[in-house]
């Protein structure tokens, strides 16, 4: 079975269009094509008994199969998915149901980690072979709601936090990730397998992390709604990390409804991850009720304009967004343009950030590692991972440098130290009073909005939420543009881009109602096609499993 890809003129531009070799369809029974399934379809076909979830995992997994030799995506299948599902397919069959997402396969990138027999490596051969004494909280959560993880996908390595010279997507272990828009398209980082994962129905959703836009940036150019938590909503224990400052751990999907069903899993306190304890609520916001078509009603939203660059590359994008802010007047929003925050000049001259995250990651990889209870390359600080990859031709160094290592270990204080916590403080302070926290509070508004291109800097200095929607995608007239590295294509026609809506930290259920309100007037995703995707569908495996039974 092979992935298939046609292309038809619309009138504007060539266009993808996805001509399948399969029925939605089977005995006149319709099925949920996964190229666009929800949550509620696939939970609606497994309690009706039209499907299970063991043909899940087998339609998802025929699925990735048919495109990861191109794409790179998923860089393992687990082992045990398919008797997990079944184990969950007898609890449904008892009446026991563990949870919203009980038997609906979930990917996780991998630098997540799985106390099972799936790697958690960030892409290198450091990291291969190395074990956890137990399952990431994330994992456990997803388990305990019910969730199939049904593998690991490829990523920038060690989540784009080591060289100055390389390309999104890109891992020793994983390879070359591509998006699916444009051929040879850069999926963006660091979260690039989870981002295509989503996109082409591999999973329901898949979950990434961020430290400064990688879970917002593959969202944008995959045409998928992103959930970037505020630093603490959700554990980061057992994440393979860069920085405890600015870490975050958050939903891909194709919807933003899926994306709140799965953040609403994945959140809470935990003992093991002492920032959870910021988190100001006892009982979490219900993130999927937030998803509320007139949640723009009344909201007053700021467009600062200073943050979003106006070059001739970005028109599209600007164009886009400007029909984009009608979206919000017509639904009952007063949108406040033209802000100016001053502390976006402060906190890019400052350089604040790059040190809070060197002086992170020596402290915090030197602590998860001590956590292994196995580490067969004796892995045990940042200048051992240097050395190690240095000497390993399959980590393609030099042509891939190690610079940002190298520029951490030459820091002459810790994260604990009085100059680590002057440069966290001035960046807060220019992302927050300077920035967003204070724009919120002078202009008396509920969000701000930007093109997701430009929406990442500040959240990630302040650690604020971000959810992104798709927006829109370059047209047929754009030159194709190569990334610094030269080896994918980082501008194209029909390459997605998205919205985004910024806020104050833990105001997730506010992002996410515009966020809804937006998505559900404009229904972009629907109007942007891969060139390539996968074709097996649901009603396919399960005709074949009908046919071995009957048989």
């Amino acid at each position: 079975m092979t992935a298939c890809v046609c292309l038809v003129e619309d009138g504007l531009f060539a266009t993808a269009k996805l001509w399948s070799n399969t029925s939605t369809e089977l005995d006149s029974s319709p099925f949920p094509s996964l190229m666009e399934a929800s949550l509620e379809d696939l939970v609606t076909g497994l309690e009706s008994g039209l499907f299970t979830s063991v043909d899940l995992v087998n339609a998802y997994t025929a699925r990735m199969l048919e495109v990861n030799s191109t794409l790179k995506i998923v860089t393992e299948i687990n082992p045990d998915a398919l008797s997990i599902a079944a184990e969950l397919d007898a609890a449904r069959t008892n009446g026991t149901i563990y949870g919203s997402l009980h038997g609906i396969p979930i990917l996780l990138k991998n630098n997540i980690a799985t106390a099972d027999d799936m790697e958690n490596t960030a892409g290198s051969y450091a990291l291969l072979g190395a074990k956890v004494p137990e399952d990431s909280t994330i994992a456990a959560k997803l388990r305990k709601a019910g969730a199939i993880i049904l593998g690991k996908t490829n990523l920038s390595q060690w989540a784009n936090f080591r060289s100055s010279n390389t390309s999104n997507g890109w891992s020793a272990l994983g390879g070359q990730t591509e998006a699916a828009y444009y051929p040879g398209q850069d999926p963006s980082g660091s979260s690039s397998g989870s981002g295509v994962a989503s996109s082409l129905g591999l999973a329901l959703a898949s979950i990434g992390t961020e430290t400064d836009g990688s879970i917002l940036s593959p969202s944008n150019v995959n045409n998928l709604v992103g959930i970037k938590p505020s630093v603490g909503l959700t554990s980061r224990y057992l994440v393979i990390p860069i920085s405890e400052h600015q870490d975050t751990v958050g939903p891909l999907a194709r919807t933003v409804k899926d994306a709140a069903y799965v953040l609403s899993a994945i959140v809470g306190y935990d003992s093991k991850d002492n920032y959870t304890s910021a988190i100001p609520f006892k009982k979490t916001p219900d993130y999927v009720a937030a998803c509320n078509y007139f949640a723009l009603a009344g909201k007053r939203i700021g467009v600062p304009r200073n943050i979003i660059s106006s070059s001739q590359a970005q028109a599209p994008i600007i164009s886009a967004f400007n029909d984009a802010l009608k979206v919000l007047r017509a639904g009952g929003a007063t949108v406040v343009d033209n802000l100016n925050l001053p502390g976006y000049e402060l906190a890019n001259e400052g350089g604040y950030e790059d040190i809070v995250l060197e002086a992170d990651f020596i402290a915090n990889l030197e602590q998860y590692v001590s956590k292994l209870t196995v580490n067969p390359q004796n892995i045990t600080s940042a200048a051992s991972l240097k050395d190690f990859t240095q000497s390993h031709p399959l980590e393609e160094w030099p042509q891939r440098d190690t610079r940002v290592w190298e520029e951490a270990l030459n820091l002459t204080f810790s994260n604990s130290s009085p100059e680590l916590w002057g440069n966290y403080s001035a960046q807060v302070y220019a992302a927050g009073l300077l920035g967003i926290t204070g724009a919120l509070k002078n202009y008396s508004l509920d969000a701000l909005v930007v093109p997701t291109a430009f929406a990442s800097g500040l959240p990630a200095m302040l650690g604020s939420p971000v959810v992104t929607v798709p927006l829109g995608r370059f047209p047929a007239n754009t030159t194709v543009a190569k990334n610094r590295f030269g080896n994918l294509v980082a501008r194209a026609p029909n390459i997605p881009f998205g919205i985004s809506f910024l806020g104050s930290r833990f105001s997730e259920e506010t992002l996410i109602g515009l966020a809804y309100a937006f998505e559900q007037r404009t229904q972009v995703r629907s109007t942007i096609v891969p060139y390539i995707q996968p074709i097996t569908e649901l009603a396919q495996v399960v005709a074949k499993r009908k046919s071995r039974e009957w048989n």
